[in-house]
């Protein structure tokens, strides 16, 4: 199924407002990716020869990150779907979300692992799953959370 074609918005202040949201360097993706590289961990940003850009890839463990945003990619507890052009709204959103479900089976196929953390978890706690999986796919034992 293809997104039919953008409507005309009916607020040109929240149209404005929507075109100027970042696609990279989101705050919750940089509040990760310094709290990983605080933990000595070393990673690529957007690597463009993989499917989906991943937020952050760790190359020699073929690991992909891809920190989502809550409304892109209908987070279950904060997307709320719009009012205006809801229809439009709800075909590109679920377009998103198989787009996402499709990255994730090319990169498997090619001997990655993805793996999505939403832009409202708590940056500390994605970083730690993050670094669990990092640590088992290099081989290496769970270090023991910080005490905060």
């Amino acid at each position: 199924m293809t997104t039919p074609r953008r409507p005309a918005p009916l607020n040109a202040t929240v149209a404005a407002q929507m075109g100027r949201m970042p696609r990279a360097r989101t705050r919750p993706e940089m509040l990760i990716r310094r709290e990983l590289h605080r933990r000595g961990l070393r990673f690529r940003v957007n690597h463009r020869q993989l499917p989906g850009r991943p937020d952050l890839a760790f190359t020699r463990i073929r690991l992909a990150v891809f920190v989502d945003g809550c409304f892109w990619h209908m987070c279950p507890e904060h997307c709320v779907m719009p009012k205006n052009n809801g229809e439009w709204w709800r075909a590109k959103l679920e377009g998103n979300a198989r787009r996402d479900r499709d990255k994730d089976a090319l990169l498997t196929e090619l001997g990655w692992r993805a793996v999505h953390v939403w832009e409202h978890e708590d940056p500390v706690e994605a970083a730690d799953l993050i670094e669990r999986m990092w640590r088992q796919l290099r081989g290496r034992p769970a270090a023991p959370t910080s005490g905060r």
